[in-house]
Formats: structure tokens, C-alpha cells, sequence
């Protein structure tokens, strides 16, 4: 695959689909800067080989060219981090963008307003990608939070530059990384998946099934298992129309020589409240009126075991309520395990929303091996599918 290094950008213009859908307060300033600063190797490679970037992407769910979703309001925090003055141009077709293209010299960045605040953005239409595309010599995605996406900026635009196209810093590595975790691995293998529903996350089993040793079970989706096995789980959630397919899954890791570990001990609540009253018990014994909402101490030392003996190692899913503090400590054990054994040389990749949010939370996001920047890009890469951006590139 062409990266980065694959080109010398110096006195080209580079036309970069970021993803700078950051969330805003109520002063449209940033909160989080995570996906400006993930892009920032990519910017600054390009400047100091003598180019200019010229930077796209979107905000929000615009219904139509509403001011809460402009990206002027990000041009700012974008200039502070990158550490050069961002331009901003109030479209990103027109005269008005291709004045403002014409005028930018090497070491400069221009931002272009949002594209959603075209229809065409996300209905993939041609004949607006190839009005963006007249903005750059190179044509470079750096945007993994969208590239599941068949969109303008993302998977029809690339048709534009079939030799001048590559992937930036950030979606070289987010594939690498995925890459490493499916097919490249050093065993064993673990992969820790929770959430709450046991149907989101079967395309993941049913495509690494095969490819890993251990698969950790935790969260909501714990109970759909147990209660599948003939557990009693009280009020805890569950998928009563997935019990089958909760028996089919261990059913095949048993022909695949995966091992399944389910969480053996849970704590429990009364109510989903932080101020609730709660108790440790048997996962298959859990009182009616009452529902599972962290794991246990015993079942953090048996996952901590699978983890510290394991070489690879991927994150998906907290395994309790951890945004309450009281049913976080089975999230946070879990996080320390994967430092420790990323310490001692294992490799571990951290996606999705709420296991990102979790090693932003406690900590953890410097003591892992990496931290995808996408949530359903990673998934849909996890479960096996071809995603448009990332293939639009490869043609």
C-alpha cells in the first residue's frame, strides 16, 4: 500500500480527508482533541517536505449549512496544535475555495468548510468529488473514523488521482495495527469483547474465532451466555432471541480450540445507580431484582491470568458500567493487566467507543500498544468486511 513516504511533497498541494468531527461545548470550543492531534504527523511530514495541505472533512450531522456545524469554529485549536496558522475558506467547492487553493504556498494550510454541508458529501456523488479533487495534487486519506463510509471525500474521489493517492500516517498505522492483530500475530492471542448485546459483535467472533486462543467475554453480553448455559441472571440485560446463538458461538470455539472465559462472579446492583446497594455473587445465581453491572474480583485474577501469558492482545468492550465509579474497578483491573502485559512485550490495539473512553478515563492510553481513532471502521476491519475508503486507495 502507498503511504506518506512513498512521496516527496515539496511544491505540491496535498488534499487531505481528515477526521475532524470533534465534539464542541456550548461555546464551540473543542473538548477533545484526540483525531486533530492523531493527524498532525501527516501535516507536518507534508510541510516540512515543502508542501501545503489543503484539509477536509466533517462535523456533526448537518441538515443544511448550519452554523453550529462549521469547522471555522475548530480553525483555532487546529493552528494550536499543529503549531502553523490555519486558513479557513466559508466553502469547499466554488470560486471562493479555488482562489484560496490558488493562493496557498508551501508550509501553508487551508481547512475547508464542512462537507456535509452538501448532500452530495454522503450520497458518493462523482461529480462532486471531482470538484474537491480539483484542490490537490495528492490525494491523501488520513481519516479512519470514516473510511467504512461510501462517501464523497472518502471512496469516489481516489478515482481522481489514479497514481497521486496514499494513505496518511494515521490510517497507515490503524491498518498495520488490525492487520498485526488478524493475521500477523505472535500467539496466544486474546481478544476481550464486551458491550452490551452479544448480536453487535458476532460478525467479530465468527471472523477471528479461528485466528485467536483466548476470547474474554464481559459486559451486558455476559448474561446472555449465562443464562444460555442455565444460569439464573435476575434483572440483568440480556438477549432472550440470541440464547441459540450464544450456545453457537461457544459451540464453536470448542471446534476451533478457542477457549471462551466468561466472567464466574459478578457484582450486582439493586437499581442502575451508582448509589445503589450491591453485593458479589455467583454469575449463575443473581437474585431476581437485581442485575450484574461489573465483574467480580475473581474473575478479574482469572482474565488477568489469560492476559499476562497472552503475546496479542485486543480490547473491545468494557466489561462493566465503568462511566459509574462504583462498577468500574472490574475495567480498570482488566486496563492494568493489558499494561503490564504490554510492558513486558506483548502487543495490544484498543477500538471502539467505550473501550477508548475508558483508556482515556483511567489512563491507560500511553501504556498500550496503540489506540484506534475508529469505532465502526474498526469493527466492520475486525469482523472482515472491505472498507471503501481504505480500498479506494489500494486500486
Amino acid at each position: 500500500m502507498k503511504t506518506l513516504n512513498d512521496f516527496n511533497f515539496k511544491n505540491k498541494k496535498a488534499l487531505i480527508r481528515v477526521d475532524f468531527n470533534v465534539p464542541l461545548n456550548d461555546e464551540f470550543q473543542v473538548t477533545d482533541d484526540t483525531r486533530i492531534q492523531a493527524a498532525k504527523p501527516t501535516i507536518i511530514k507534508i510541510l516540512e517536505d515543502g508542501g501545503s495541505c489543503v484539509l477536509m472533512s466533517h462535523l456533526g450531522r448537518p441538515k443544511g449549512k448550519e452554523d453550529q456545524f462549521s469547522l471555522r469554529h475548530i480553525a483555532d485549536k487546529v493552528s494550536e496544535v499543529i503549531g502553523v496558522q490555519v486558513k479557513f475558506v466559508n466553502d469547499c467547492i466554488g470560486e471562493e475555495v479555488a482562489e484560496a487553493v490558488d493562493n496557498l504556498k508551501a508550509g501553508e494550510i487551508l481547512l475547508l468548510e464542512n462537507l456535509r454541508f452538501y448532500e452530495e458529501e454522503k450520497n458518493g456523488d462523482v461529480a462532486f468529488a471531482e470538484q474537491l479533487s480539483q484542490w490537490g495534487d495528492v490525494y491523501v486519506n488520513d481519516a479512519f473514523g470514516t473510511a467504512h463510509r461510501e462517501h464523497a471525500s472518502t471512496a469516489i474521489i481516489a478515482q481522481f488521482f489514479p497514481e497521486n493517492k496514499c494513505f496518511g500516517s494515521l490510517l497507515a498505522t490503524e491498518i498495520e495495527s488490525i492487520d498485526k492483530v488478524l493475521n500477523n500475530s505472535e500467539k496466544p492471542v486474546t481478544a476481550i469483547l464486551g458491550g452490551a448485546k452479544v448480536s453487535s459483535k458476532i460478525g467479530i467472533v465468527e471472523n477471528i474465532i479461528e485466528k485467536v486462543d483466548h476470547i474474554i467475554i464481559g459486559g451486558g453480553m455476559t448474561f446472555t451466555f449465562i443464562k444460555a448455559l442455565g444460569g439464573t441472571i435476575g434483572n440483568s440485560l440480556v438477549e432472550d432471541d440470541k440464547l441459540q446463538l450464544a450456545l453457537d458461538i461457544l459451540k464453536l470455539a470448542e471446534e476451533k480450540d478457542t477457549k471462551i472465559h466468561l466472567p464466574v462472579d459478578a457484582l450486582i446492583a439493586d437499581a442502575f445507580s451508582n448509589d445503589a446497594n450491591t453485593q458479589t455473587v455467583d454469575t449463575y445465581e443473581i437474585p431476581d431484582g437485581w442485575m450484574g453491572l461489573d465483574v467480580g474480583p475473581e474473575t478479574s485474577d482469572n482474565f488477568a491470568q489469560v492476559i499476562a501469558e497472552s503475546k496479542t492482545i485486543l480490547w473491545n468492550g468494557p466489561l462493566g458500567v465503568f462511566e459509574l465509579e462504583n462498577f468500574s474497578k472490574g475495567t480498570i483491573e482488566l486496563g492494568n493487566a493489558i499494561t503490564e502485559a504490554t510492558a513486558n512485550g506483548a502487543f495490544s490495539l484498543v477500538g471502539g467507543g467505550d473501550s477508548v473512553a475508558a483508556v482515556k478515563q483511567f489512563g491507560f492510553g500511553e501504556k498500550v500498544s496503540y489506540v484506534s481513532t475508529g469505532g465502526g471502521a474498526m469493527l466492520e476491519m475486525l469482523e472482515g468486511k472491505t472498507l471503501p475508503g481504505i480500498e479506494a486507495v489500494l486500486k
